[in-house]
């Protein structure tokens, strides 16, 4: 077949060679960029897209709630028979998804574009060290409602948006632990367990303060994940990123965030989330590399469907000139969690509570200088002037303990029950059951204050927790579950294990029946127990039940 250059080139080179007929346009193309794409348009440019090429194949990562497919595309020359055939291949996994939030748009056009171009081999040198996974269309469900009502702040497109939920009316942005969606449940199952990429990247759309530049990005910055994975993110990659978006391809950018004091915004541009309940910063505590992509909501349509592209042109060309780099760091990051599992030293430590701190340099941010308004209730209104100003601050985006604890050889759970063991599993963890009743010297975390918040989130009633650990002497019953920190996803585990971190299992309330008793005061001792010494346990493999 013969190989056509995509439009989007054609857009930001000025070059207007390309007949119609032979182009595959997407639906934000062919409206002139006023409109977006729904399931049956996104699902028919696919299956036209496996028409060009056989590097292209298409998988499901799940079914919706509503019944729809939620779409994996893998673009690869050659094309592995199977994951497993990268394990001694030079190539990495990139994987990119897009529209998690329905009304975010801007990355699902961007990335059905990419894979048009990638598949017509407008850049061969990508797929020559990289295998690409993009999800167009994470959230089907939240798509086919799109409306003129939807986001009515956002600039375009003009035939309206989806919804940020999915048919459950959960925000998928905020499951990655607790894993109540089929969506993530499919993402954790289909695409990190068994391609395990090497790099994620999140597309969605600010909501935040006012600047220039269309594209903004971050990295993940929880630091339950490997510091040394964090800081090539801050130091190499990004940094590099953001220079090649800049001068390749033409696109001003910054680093995501959002003023600290709109009238004062020397004072700090800050990026607030760190939890590993945003998918960005799970791929982190995993020891993976993850790249969050925010297009500027007041940028006109096409800018930003046009500067997503070409960031993530930027990732791709970063991870394909980078890939054995990439590939051999992950690797012995993998191999020091491992060996610092096996006999923890004492100053091998997790984080239980972190704070910000400014990283080691500042950013540029082209902003707006505001105006404050009093109203006539004497309160302040501030409003985006015309007045531009180039900002020098503090990126606050590294975050460090502020309390930690020792890390354990081993928890274990006394418990039975298969919604826990099944869920640690679900993530890929290594779960074991004792075989013999074992009598074991371990802290155990005894609870002194138990709240629920007094509003729902994602239909719970978050905990919050406060204890203290002590030693004592332990009896544990054949069947209850064994977590050894000796495996990769160790961070991951103790994240969720850990009671008093802030995306806990406690937290998200899968052991509240085992902590207050039916009657009287007081509360039972926190049912995960802290093995600190290296330890001959007899157990067998809990498999997924």
């Amino acid at each position: 077949m013969k190989k056509t250059l995509s439009l989007l080139f054609l857009l930001i080179f000025g070059i207007n060679c390309l007949p119609a007929q032979n182009s595959l346009l997407t639906t934000a193309e062919k409206s002139g960029f006023e409109s977006t794409a729904n399931y049956v348009d996104v699902q028919t440019f696919i299956i036209e897209l496996t028409k060009i090429s056989k590097n292209i194949k298409v998988e499901s990562i799940a079914k919706t709630i509503e019944g729809r497919d939620v779409p994996l595309l893998i673009i690869a020359d050659p094309m592995p028979q199977s994951p497993a055939d990268l394990i001694n291949d030079k190539r990495i996994v990139v994987y990119i998804q897009a529209n998690i939030h329905a009304g975010e748009v801007e990355g699902k056009e961007a990335s059905l574009m990419l894979a048009r171009d990638l598949v017509n081999g407008l850049n061969n040198e990508i797929l020559k060290n990289v295998v690409v996974l993009i999800c167009p269309n994470f959230n089907p469900d939240g798509n086919e409602a799109i409306s003129t009502k939807n986001r009515t702040h956002q600039n375009g497109p003009k035939n309206g948006v989806g919804l940020r939920y999915n048919g459950q009316m959960l925000d998928l942005n905020r499951d990655a632990i607790k894993l109540e969606s089929p969506e993530m449940t499919g993402l954790i199952h289909n695409v990190l367990l068994k391609w395990d990429p090497s790099v994620l990247v999140d597309c969605h759309t600010t909501n935040g303060s006012y600047h220039e530049e269309p594209v903004t990005f971050t990295w993940m910055m929880n630091p339950a994940g490997n510091r040394a994975l964090i800081n090539y993110m801050r130091d190499k990659m990004m940094p590099d990123v953001s220079l090649a978006l800049t001068e390749k391809y033409n696109v001003l950018n910054c680093f995501y965030g959002e003023f600290t004091d709109l009238k004062n915004p020397e004072n700090g541009w800050i990026s607030y989330a760190a939890e590993p309940r945003y998918l960005t910063n799970y791929i982190g505590v995993r020891n993976r590399l993850a790249i969050l992509n925010e297009n500027y909501v007041y940028a006109d349509y096409k800018t930003r469907v046009l500067g997503s592209y070409s960031l993530l042109h930027s990732i791709l060309d970063y991870s394909a000139s980078h890939s054995v780099e990439l590939k051999t760091m992950l690797k012995k990051v993998d191999l020091q969690t491992i060996a610092r599992g096996t006999n923890p030293a004492v100053a091998d430590s997790f984080p239980i509570v972190y704070e910000v701190k400014p990283t080691p340099e500042k950013i540029k941010i082209r902003a707006y200088e505001v105006d404050v308004v009093v109203d006539t209730d004497g309160r302040e209104q501030l409003h985006k002037s015309d007045r531009k100003k180039l900002v020098n601050a503090p990126y606050l985006a590294d975050y460090f303990a502020s309390k930690s604890v020792s890390l354990p050889y081993a928890y274990l759970i006394k418990l039975s029950d298969p919604a826990i063991a099944n869920l640690l599993a679900k993530h890929g963890i290594k779960v074991e059951k004792l075989i013999h009743h074992t009598t074991l010297e371990v802290e155990t975390f005894k609870i002194t204050d138990l709240k629920p918040e007094g509003r729902l989130n994602q239909g719970h009633y978050t905990n919050s927790v406060k204890g203290i650990l002590k030693k004592d002497t332990i009896e544990f019953l054949p069947g209850n579950y064994v977590v050894r920190m000796a495996q990769p996803l160790a961070n991951l585990a103790a994240y969720m294990l850990e009671p008093e971190t802030d995306d806990a299992l406690l937290l998200w309330n899968f052991f509240d029946r085992y902590l207050v008793p039916q009657w009287g005061k007081g509360f039972y001792d926190y049912p995960v127990y802290r093995l600190m010494k290296k330890t001959e346990l007899q157990t067998q493999l809990y498999l997924e039940e």
